[in-house]
């Protein structure tokens, strides 16, 4: 009997690709969503609460600030997302410092070109930028774990909230506090011939801290899981 030759086939592994996430899949959509109630930065983390209290007696200060932050964070949240593999562990803190500066002094001097006014009405809040909680904690626990696309959702559903408890908070300073919104005069002049006056309180510091007391009483009692036990 002749002997038959048995060759063997190369046996070639299929690759099994993951099916590619969805620039908006469920999971980054949150990234936008939650930091506006259950993950809030004002209302929950309670950070930033110093330019929430300095910087809410003009709703035009509150709306520039809040761009300011929200430019900030998000593009401060691409690089370090982008330099995380390469930044090394024992200087990370010194590196998103010098980002976040960087990034502070664009904005400062874009304000500075564009709305002078205003640039000095916010005075040194918007050097302040730097040492903001927010942006150092999102950079700290988010960029520096995630990639590019989720760190800029991140920074931008965070920068968001922040401005949107911003603006709130100035909106009632400034109505109750001057009678105007944005430099318009909103009550009539018919109703201060009744006898109303604008109450003077609204614009001190210390009623900041009450109107962003009221929200986080309003959000909690409509959303029970926040409240401690």
């Amino acid at each position: 009997m002749g002997t038959e030759e048995i060759t063997e086939q190369p046996v070639v592994a299929e690759q099994v690709t993951e099916p590619k996430e969805p620039l908006f899949s469920k999971k980054n959509k949150r990234l936008l969503s939650d930091p506006m109630d259950d993950e809030n930065p004002i209302t929950v983390q309670v950070l930033g609460i110093c330019s929430a209290l300095a910087i809410t007696v003009q709703v035009e200060q509150a709306i520039v600030m809040s761009l300011s932050v929200i430019a900030v964070l998000a593009f401060g949240n691409v690089i370090i997302s982008l330099l995380r593999n390469t930044i090394p562990n024992r200087i990370r803190i010194i590196v998103q410092l010098v980002v976040v500066a960087a990034l502070v002094i664009l904005v400062d001097q874009v304000l500075r070109a564009f709305a002078y006014d205003v640039s000095k009405k916010l005075s040194v809040f918007v050097g302040l930028i730097i040492t903001n909680c927010i942006i150092m904690g999102r950079l700290e626990a988010f960029a520096l774990a995630n990639r590019p696309w989720p760190a800029l959702l991140d920074g931008l559903g965070n920068g968001a909230s922040y401005g949107v408890i911003l603006i709130i908070v100035a909106v009632a300073r400034e109505l109750f506090g001057s009678g105007e919104l944005l430099g318009f005069q909103v009550v009539p002049q018919v109703i201060y011939d009744l006898g109303y006056a604008n109450n003077n309180l609204m614009i001190l510091p210390p009623m900041a801290l009450i109107v962003v007391g009221l929200i986080i009483w309003v959000q909690r009692s409509r959303n029970p899981k926040l409240i401690e036990d």
